[in-house]
């Protein structure tokens, strides 16, 4: 896809959508494929902001059973299912283990009929049924855990996703229905008439310019920095949106053989430590955060927090911080309600504003593809619904083995590109073929080819380093990947940045 700021000079469009994080990516999508005439832009780059720092789960949340919320529950595990069958190359059943201890505020008799409930709301949606597991299974299942004080424990399934590049292939997918999109656009203000918003005033941040986009409606899916731009819509608006912010570490190996949801000993909460590209995601925190969106980061003491609690279930493991790969930190954008950040609903909403923009609150990543479809019958009713699918969507036929020979590549090469790009990984063979560098090796674990640099730039829209190394192909979370391979990848965007 080629980045193309000029287009949105020439044209008014049906629907402009700011923000191209997850929610805005999805509704682009589902509006180009309803046959409108779709802009997207985002300020940064596709899925940098909370899209890309979540749990990397698409899950009913079991957790919110305990707030009564059955009917998000319910929708949020049938949306699972959609996904698992929608792009099963980047969402992934995940079997899951609670292990419960003496003292635990959520004792096991409360865990086994959560589970029971989660199955019974799943229904046909179900990936496979619960177990209950003795002490001694848990253990065997895990065997570094901590025994002392171990009750018992519960296993049940929920689904894993590559969250930065799911956002990426909604963008895709828009682009591919004819919606103009583009990463490092800023809107700088509302271009109204009578009253009513008609358009934006906005800023190329690569290309230093700036220019209008018009519009018949706009949406505005900007997640924390919805406050923001209700204020560029309306000086004093009210804000909309409470932020909280989580923070993961993703630790150097695997520490455990399934996905764990654990209840913290300190403030009761849950965090999970599950099995990440080759290493573990531990996570995530839950706290008030009231500053800049632009300046959220990971703080010693979040860190501290969820090496203290790992450390309690696994007294045995090294959390020294030569064994901290990574540290990213995000923020939910929940409606704005009191309460512990952990009692607020992950329901979404709609506001419309006086001038006619649409301002999309709350929600949770697993719900997007339903918040996208809800948020466009607010704006206008689709007598038709395409079949909701994804750029690399749909089931993979060839045998790894047999296209690895037709290549001349490895097998584990051929997997990887299967795994990341679904049905399109053709595509990125196709740059092997007429690129001569284009097999040419960069790393080993996890391999990455030159071809696949070629291809984040030249039809995933990447424009930085940053954008390359952390959501087209996720090598943040890798720790041996050689530094030669990040310096390629500088010079080659250096080079087309140039042409």
């Amino acid at each position: 896809m080629i980045r193309n700021t000029e287009q949105f000079q020439h044209n008014t469009y049906d629907l402009l959508v700011i923000g191209g994080g997850i929610n805005g990516a999805s509704i682009a999508h589902l509006a180009a494929c309803r046959g409108m005439k779709v802009a997207l832009v985002e300020k940064g780059d596709f899925a940098s902001g909370t899209s890309s720092k979540s749990t990397k789960l698409i899950h009913g949340g079991i957790r919110y059973l305990e707030n009564l919320e059955f009917d998000l529950v319910y929708e949020s595990l049938r949306e699972r299912s959609i996904q698992l069958q929608t792009a099963p190359h980047l969402v992934k059943p995940l079997e899951f283990v609670i292990p419960v201890y003496q003292g635990d505020r959520r004792p096991l008799w409360m865990m086994r009929l959560g589970v029971f409930l989660y199955d019974r709301l799943a229904g046909k949606y179900r990936i496979q049924r619960h177990k209950k597991l003795s002490v001694q299974e848990v253990c065997n299942l895990e065997p570094g855990i901590n025994p002392q004080g171990l009750k018992g424990g519960v296993m049940y399934y929920d689904a894993q996703m590559d969250d930065a590049r799911l956002c990426l292939e909604n963008v895709l997918s828009a682009a591919e229905y004819g919606a103009h999109v583009a990463n490092y656009v800023e809107v700088l203000s509302f271009i109204k008439e009578n009253g009513r918003a008609v358009g934006v005033k906005a800023h190329d941040l690569l290309g230093d310019e700036s220019f209008e986009i018009r519009a018949r409606k706009i949406i505005c899916a900007a997640g924390p920095w919805t406050n923001e731009l209700l204020r560029i819509d309306h000086p004093y608006a009210k804000k909309k949106v409470r932020t909280t912010k989580g923070i993961h570490i993703v630790y150097k190996g695997k520490i455990t053989q399934h996905a764990l949801l654990i209840t913290s000993k300190s403030d009761k909460r849950i965090f999970f430590v599950i099995p990440w590209m080759g290493n573990s995601l531990i996570g995530t925190t839950d706290t008030n955060y009231i500053g800049d969106p632009d300046d959220v980061r990971v703080e010693p003491a979040d860190v501290d927090y969820l090496i203290a609690e790992a450390k309690r279930i696994f007294p045995g493991l090294d959390f020294g911080p030569d064994k901290i790969v990574a540290t990213f930190a995000g923020l939910r954008p929940l409606t704005r309600k009191g309460g512990s950040p952990t009692k607020v609903s992950r329901k979404h909403l709609f506001h419309k504003s006086v001038s006619g923009i649409v301002f999309v609150v709350g929600g949770k990543y697993t719900t997007y593809r339903k918040i996208a479809e809800d948020c466009l019958d607010k704006i206008a009713k689709a007598a038709y619904r395409p079949p909701f699918r994804l750029y690399g969507g749909g089931t993979i036929r060839e045998n790894p083995h047999v296209v690895a020979e037709h290549y001349g590549l490895e097998v584990p090469v051929i997997r990887e590109l299967m795994e990341k790009y679904g049905t399109r990984y053709q595509d990125v063979l196709k740059l092997v073929e007429s690129d001569p560098h284009g097999h040419e090796k960069l790393s080993e674990d996890p391999p990455v080819m030159m071809a696949q640099v070629v291809y984040s730039v030249k039809v995933e829209m990447a424009r930085t380093v940053q954008d390359v190394v952390e959501r087209r192909l996720g090598l943040c979370y890798c720790p041996a990947v050689p530094e030669k391979c990040f310096k390629t990848i500088d010079e080659y965007i250096q080079r087309i940045s140039e042409e």
